[in-house]
């Protein structure tokens, strides 16, 4: 396993990230306790949750917080489970309970910090979170009121360090301004939605990420399988990648025909080609990885061994076209 630090911090964590969004809805509580097994042997020590995961449409046991409370009896079987993996969770999301009354909605706001913090450390069985990201932007955000917040949890010893998830560029400079006038680290990391078929995060993201300092966690690697081997030819003809394969547009089929076929040359298969690439990226910290079983969870590992040359790279680029960064892309 190869490791990094989480941007401008010296907190060391693997190039793969564990996201655990399938425990409980997709994946069953045994089956996922084998997965985080063998990620922590495999030396995987970055583990990425929510407090909404485990809600599901079709499971009619689901229920938000479900998936942390599966990665708490987790960490409640000892060994060193939980001192030696650096746990991420959000906080946004509406938990459908009624004692938060009308702060239930989704939305960031102290007193919601303050509660979703303290119910999430009592699902994960633990006493801090290393890493509390707020799950979206909140439009009312009001930055004194949540540092604040922050500030407060970090001196009781329930968190360590601050962070983000699908905030825009202008959000993050926003904070960091307001963390800077206050002496506070601010954030430390923005997880964002960025793969081969979303390069959009290039134009001003990846490089307001890159000039902060802060680390960069990709959700959707593989655009939800889009970018995996069997989208094209899929085994299950009545499954979720079967529908998605009929639905592909007739330009996005004739795209990732060309990605298979690079592939085939090179020996390996799209995920790890699209995991490759995105590890290519200096500005990338980790991609997380959801697997649903072992074998995806060793198939991904692999992409740590795949160098890209810039020939393949020029080709990804040729396939895929970039979108610019900004503010060359529309202005001069």
């Amino acid at each position: 396993m190869e490791y990094t630090t989480l941007g401008r911090t010296g907190l060391k964590v693997s190039r793969l990230v564990l996201g655990t969004m399938n425990f409980g809805p997709r994946t069953s509580e045994a089956d996922a306790d084998h997965i985080m097994d063998r990620a922590r042997e495999l030396g995987i020590n970055f583990f990425d949750t929510a407090n909404v995961y485990g809600r599901s449409k079709t499971n009619p046991a689901g229920h938000a917080g479900w998936t942390e409370e599966i990665v708490g009896r987790w960490f409640a079987q000892g060994d060193g489970r939980r001192e030696s993996t650096v746990l991420a969770t959000k906080v946004y999301g509406r938990m459908d309970d009624s004692t938060y009354g009308p702060n239930d909605p989704a939305g960031i706001s102290a007193y919601k910090i303050k509660r979703s913090l303290n119910d999430s450390l009592r699902r994960l069985q633990t006493d801090h979170i290393d890493l509390l990201q707020m799950h979206h932007i909140d439009h009312h955000i009001n930055w004194d009121e949540i540092f604040g917040a922050y500030e407060a949890a970090i001196a009781q010893g329930k968190v360590v360090y601050a962070g983000s998830s699908n905030f825009g560029a202008r959000h993050l400079a926003f904070a960091a301004a307001h963390a800077h006038d206050r002496h506070f680290l601010g954030l430390v990391a923005e997880q964002h939605k960025y793969n081969l078929l979303t390069r959009l995060p290039e134009l001003e993201l990846l490089p307001t990420v890159k000039d902060l300092g802060m680390g960069l966690i990709i959700w959707s690697p593989l655009e939800s399988g889009q970018l995996a081997e069997n989208i094209l030819h899929p085994t299950d003809l009545t499954g979720r990648r079967a529908e998605q394969s009929k639905h592909l547009s007739a330009a996005r089929r004739e795209q990732l025909t060309r990605f298979e076929q690079l592939c085939q040359n090179l020996g390996e298969t799209q995920s790890t080609v699209a995991l490759a690439w995105l590890l290519h990226n200096p500005v990338v910290t980790a991609p997380i990885i959801g697997p649903r079983t072992i074998e995806q969870l060793e198939s991904a590992v692999h992409a740590l061994d795949v160098h890209l040359s810039a020939d393949v790279l020029a080709e990804l680029d040729d396939i895929f076209p970039p979108v610019g960064a900004a503010p060359e892309a529309y202005a001069w």
